[in-house]
């Protein structure tokens, strides 16, 4: 395999889960927070996710305070703790044969590593990445920062020529660029135009469906 090491978005990548989770957990955080504001639309929610990112948003253009950003990771938590997303179809089956053949897998996702595992651990019949690096507080240590990236290469080994970054949204090519790994962006979750077209001249590939995904790692 040319690649050695997967390193995985996981929201929109590998699970369907900002139209079943994220996205109407925002809608009751603005009902709450913000009830005179009309909600972005789910479009709307991917973009400001993409730019300036969902933190941004939060707290430069809704200007929510410390107790209410307290009170929208509460009413978030809500919602991820009672709903399990589905993986896409087909993900799973390229990750099993990734394993096999001696790949690892690894997780750098904004949401809470407990979440993610979780996932795994519900829906992915035993198969549990090597790595995950899920949310973390220190801004330096969380996408668009490349240090998830140099702990895993460090972590395995591995030289930057070695792994990819598989993700859907801005911060985790980033990631990749900085990190000098091979950014590959997942288009199956989403295709809003402003997106696509601006990942299609970023990254190093544009992967429409899963199946490209499963030619560019065997093929």
């Amino acid at each position: 395999m040319k690649y050695k090491c997967l390193i995985l978005d996981h929201d929109d990548t590998c699970v369907d889960s900002t139209q079943c989770i994220h996205y109407p957990a925002h809608l009751e955080i603005m009902r709450k927070l913000r009830p005179h504001t009309t909600p972005v639309t789910l479009d709307e929610w991917f973009l400001k996710n993409f730019h300036p990112g969902i933190s941004d948003y939060l707290i430069q253009e809704l200007k929510l305070t410390k107790a209410e950003l307290q009170e929208e990771l509460n009413i978030w938590r809500q919602f991820t703790a009672k709903i399990i997303p589905h993986f896409y179809p087909g993900i799973l089956d390229i990750l099993n044969d990734f394993r096999k053949a001696g790949g690892i897998i690894t997780v750098v996702s904004h949401s809470e590593k407990s979440i993610i595992k979780r996932h795994y651990e519900e829906k992915a019949n035993h198969l549990q990445p090597d790595l995950i690096f899920g949310w973390d507080n220190d801004k330096n240590k969380r996408k668009p920062n490349p240090y998830p990236v140099q702990q895993i290469l460090n972590n395995f080994n591995l030289k930057p020529e070695q792994a990819l970054v598989l993700d859907d949204l801005l911060p985790g090519m980033q990631m990749a660029k900085k990190a000098g790994v091979t950014a590959v962006a997942a288009g199956w979750g989403h295709q809003i135009p402003q997106i696509v077209d601006y990942l299609k001249n970023y990254c190093d590939y544009y992967l429409a469906n899963i199946n490209e995904l499963r030619e560019l790692l065997f093929n």
